[in-house]
Parts: C-alpha cells; structure tokens; sequence
C-alpha cells in the first residue's frame, strides 16, 4: 500500500522503510519468541508431542488448552459460529426458555490487562490465525507462521482473500470495533423492500446499540499521543473540503485510557486489532451477548467444535444432524460425532454459512435448498488505502477509528480513519484509510466434486470499478505538496457478505426456503453490502429482528 516521496534527493523511500521495520519487528520478535519455545518444557507440560511454538503457547495461554466441554446428543437448538447474527441469536433463544448450544470451531480467549495473550499486529504468529504458515496482510508483507487454531481465519480465493474471525466471538474479536447505521437511501438500494428501514432504525439498531454500547472516540484519547495520526486524517481531509464525521467504536475507552496511563499492557494503542487484544480494549461479544447468554442458564459455549456437515434425519421426526469435529488447538481431530436438534440456526458467518449450504444441496443432504444458495455475496466494496502523513505531530497508531467522510459525487463511497494493519506500532508516516463503496458486484459459492470443498467465484476484474473509485476520493485528500497518494488494494475483505440471501434463499426473515426449522443469522442473510459502512450494526440488527419474529410465530 506504500510509495515512496520522490520530493526531495535523498529522500527515504517509504515502501522500503515499511517494509524493513516491519520485517525489522517480525524477526525481533520471532527470535524473542523463539528463545521461549526452545526452553526445556515444564515438568507440568504432558503432552510432549506439541511442538516447540505449542508449548510457548500452553505457558501463555493455557486456558484453551484446558478439556473441552461436549454437548449433550440432541439439544433443542443448535447455534454454527459465535459471531455477531449467533450471539444474538443464542441470547433471545435463551431468554425465551430454549435450551441452546453454541457450536464454535476456535478457541476461547481470555483477557487480562498485562499478559500476552494475542499476538501483536506486528509481529503475528500461530496465535493470530487459523492454521496457516504464511501471511500476506494489508501491507503486502509476507510473514512465516506456524500452523496454529489462531483467532483470523484468512481464505484466499481466485482474486480475493477473506478475513474472517475463528474464535468465541467471532468477527467482534478481530474487527476495528466500528459500528454504523447506513444511510437510509443506501440501505433501501441494497435491501430493495424485503427489510424496513424505519423499523430498523426505530427498533433494531437502538437495541443492539444499548447492548454493545458504541460511541465516538472521547476527546482526551483523540488528542492524545496514540492517535496523531487520526489528527492529521481530519485536517487532510478538511483541507479538501470534506467535513469528518465522528463515528461509533465499540471500545472499553477506559481500558484505553488505561493504556495510556501505564495501568494495562499496550495494546489498542499501539496498533493491536485484527489479531484481538490481549487486555479486553474492545468490548467484544464475550463480554455482552455471548456473556449474558450463559448468564440465563439455558445456552452453553462449546469451543473446538467444527460443523463439517449438515442433513436433516429422513421420516417424520424431521429432525437436524449436525457433524461436528472436536479440535485441539493445534488442530488434530480428537473426535468426531453426529448431534442432532429441532432447529438449527446457521451464524458461521458468510463464507461458513454459505460452505455448509451449498455442500448440504450438492449432496443431497437438504436436496430442497433453492437455486439461490452460494449467490449474492459481495466484499461490501472494500478498499484499504493510504496517504503520506503531512504533519509533525507523530506517535503511536491506535486502532480505534476516528471519523469517516462520504462522498456521493461518483457512486457512493466513504472513507474511514484507519490503522496501517501489520505496522510497526509507533507511526511510519502513512495515514491508512478504509474505503467502502457501494457497489453491485457480486460473486457466488460453487461445489466442487472432486474435492468436496466449496470455492468462491469471484470475476477476475470485479473490484475495478470500486478500486478506482476509491482511490478517487483517495487522490482527492491528498493535496499538491504532498506525493501521489499510494495505490489503493481490493484484494482483501474483510466484511464477507451475501451467499444465503434474505429473500431470495430465505423468506425475509431467515427461515431458509424448503426446510422449517432452519434459519440464517448471520451475513451470509445480507445481500453483499450494507451501504458504505460497516456490517456489524446491521448484521446485528437484522438477528435482533429476525429472531424476534421466529420466536414470537413458534418459527
């Protein structure tokens, strides 16, 4: 995403700075981390077959290598994936008296203001995704990993790679903690009549919002060392006429505030999102939803638990079966059984959701899945960007956003105040951006026989249109004495949406075409953007709603 200044002779190139100090910092702290692992395991640590990096883990985060829970054969409601739609979803169900369990495939992460839990943005490792080697983030760095049941999921797909949450928690433990209301002329363009918007804006979005409680960034953090850079965002971006608009973080801002102060372990403050934080600075869904879902009594949490399949028992029973694969961290299988349920409500999240249906109807699991299964999935029109800091007032890059500016001269696109994902805490001298454009390309999920995996469909040239509009309104913040702003990249997504539409493979409140009793939750129910901000209000909102309706009709 960097370019260098050629302004001046002898100018330091900026890739190359970037690129240097965040190898720099990788290798740092890789042999750090290295040392740790190599050391004689403990008398306590029984399992000698982990390898050298699980064994650093087990001493950091022991708490995911504690024995699993196992849900009972059949439970009455069965809830895929812990994200946002899921979450909600177990709550109200629990609430209402229904026995629930939550099946998710990722760990169960604690927090605590001064150990390292999570990996650093910086300096990633196993803990930070989902069984990989390599890593190729937003600045284009790739990075070794060992392989690890770490809490992003990144999948790579012809033109696109998908950034996705595995863990409790889902897409709130990894996600930069924005949450936005659209616009109504653009939520209208994307839902085109089947959700109200007044009764989301009236109802559903202020309910979720009274749960996760979002609001602006204080002004004491906002003038604080850790967001210079959000600063000089805003004045770049008022310097061409575009007035910023503050925006709602779902953030614990004392817990920030405790950073700042030396009373937590640095985390949110130094660049420290995608990969979660360790000290509980982002008020994810362990803290809210997923929390007060087990406070009922009625739901429980399984973490290790991957649904590989879906099918629906055949006779009168009608009845759900639910593969399910118990994992230990590292990834090893250690067991393998079938559960059942009445009901089953899909909230894997847009790629997982869309996986299991598209499977479940090319092996006539649920032969009945209509022909909209795997269509309508879009990247939300994401764009990450950048632009050369133009002040000198520098310190560290804290993740929270800031503010955000809309530009309708061209199709609609907004720009929020951003991180440099993967950067060196302290500023380099990029100002990153996220663009979202609203915009109509869309993709679909295909079956593929020979292997039994379930691959996204994306045109070659799809992110063309909304790359080049981005980085119009790009180019337009950055003003003649600074240089060219760096080329903008659509190759990674982080908001998956769309694949099992509200709709059009649902009814207009989830419950899937063909088969009572089964539901969709999550975004895989949007229809691949929600209007140039971000998904998770909406996708929030839209559980909040759908699940009223399945409870209050009996489904």
């Amino acid at each position: 995403m960097e370019r260098h200044s050629d302004q001046v002779t002898g100018t330091m190139d900026r890739r190359g700075f970037v690129k240097g100090a965040g190898l720099a910092a990788v290798m740092v702290g890789l042999a750090g981390l290295s040392t740790l692992a190599t050391a004689t395991p403990p008398a306590w640590a029984e399992d000698y077959s982990l390898s050298s990096r699980s064994l650093m883990y087990r001493i950091l985060v022991p708490e995911i290598f504690a024995p699993l829970p196992d849900p009972a054969d059949h439970v009455p409601a069965i809830v895929i994936g812990s994200g946002f739609g899921a979450s909600i979803t177990a709550l109200r169900l629990a609430q209402s008296g229904t026995q629930v369990a939550v099946l998710e495939r990722g760990s169960r992460w604690p927090n605590d203001p001064w150990r390292d839990i999570f990996a650093a943005d910086a300096v990633p490792d196993g803990r930070g995704f989902w069984h990989r080697t390599t890593f190729t983030g937003a600045t284009r760095i790739p990075v070794s990993v060992d392989p690890f049941g770490g809490v992003l999921d990144v999948s790579s797909y012809p033109g696109i790679d998908v950034w996705r949450g595995a863990c409790v928690g889902g897409g709130s433990v990894v996600f930069t903690g924005v949450m936005i209301e659209p616009e109504q002329r653009f939520f209208e363009h994307v839902f085109r009549g089947v959700v109200d918007y007044r009764e989301m804006h009236d109802v559903y979005y202020p309910r979720v919002r009274q749960t996760l409680r979002p609001s602006p960034m204080p002004y004491d953090l906002y003038h604080s060392i850790a967001f210079a850079h959000s600063r000089a965002w805003d004045d770049q971006v008022r310097a061409a006429d575009y007035a910023p608009q503050r925006i709602d973080g779902m953030w614990n801002w004392n817990v920030i505030r405790d950073e700042l102060a030396g009373r937590s372990r640095p985390s949110a403050t130094v660049g420290c999102s995608n990969l979660g934080n360790s000290n509980g600075a982002k008020f994810d869904l362990n803290q809210n939803y997923l929390r007060y879902a087990e406070d009922t009594g009625c739901a429980r949490v399984y973490p290790g638990h991957r649904v590989d399949a879906i099918a629906r028992e055949p006779g009168a029973s009608g009845r759900y079966t639910v593969t399910v694969s118990k994992l230990a961290p590292t990834g090893e299988v250690v067991l393998t059984r079938t559960l059942t349920c009445d009901t089953l409500f899909l909230g894997a999240g847009s790629v997982g959701t869309s996986e299991l249906l598209v499977r479940a109807r090319a092996t006539g699991a649920l032969p009945n899945l209509n022909e909209h299964i795997g269509e309508g999935w879009g990247s939300n029109g994401d764009v990450g960007l950048a632009r050369t800091l133009s002040s000198l007032d520098v310190g560290t890059q804290g993740t929270p956003s800031a503010s955000r500016i809309l530009d309708e001269a061209g199709a609609p696109v907004s720009l929020e105040n951003w991180y440099i994902p993967g950067a060196p805490p302290y500023d380099i001298g990029i100002l990153g951006s996220l663009g979202m454009v609203l915009d109509d390309t869309r993709g679909r999920f295909v079956y593929n026989p020979t292997n039994g995996r379930v691959d996204l469909q994306w045109p070659g040239d799809g992110a063309a249109g909304y790359l080049a509009r981005a980085q119009e309104v790009n180019d337009k913040a950055d003003c003649h004495c600074r240089p060219m702003a760096p080329p903008g990249d659509a190759s990674i997504t982080s908001h998956p949406l769309g694949g099992a539409v509200l709709g059009r493979a649902t009814d207009g409140y989830g419950r899937v075409c063909g088969y009572r009793g089964l539901y969709v939750m999550d975004g895989a129910a949007v229809p691949g953007s929600t209007g140039t901000v971000n998904p998770s209000l909406t996708i929030s909102a839209l559980a909040e709603r759908n699940i009223e309706e399945i409870i209050r009709s009996g489904g």
